[in-house]
């Protein structure tokens, strides 16, 4: 099986599952405090990104 970056490894699915798994069990409001973390990481990484290969 050919890996893009559109394509999950067999790991990565596996770990999505127990994820998808783990968060049905999450009340409303820590489902929402985490999404609030993992954008927050996301924007995080874009920054470093941006400043790795754009530096000024």
């Amino acid at each position: 099986m050919e890996i893009t970056a559109a394509n999950l490894t067999l790991e990565q699915e596996f770990k999505l599952k127990v994820l998808a798994d783990q968060i049905k069990q999450l009340s409303k409001e820590e489902a929402q405090e985490c999404l609030f973390k993992i954008v927050r990481q996301g924007m995080i990484k874009d920054n470093l990104y941006r400043q790795l290969f754009n530096p000024a």
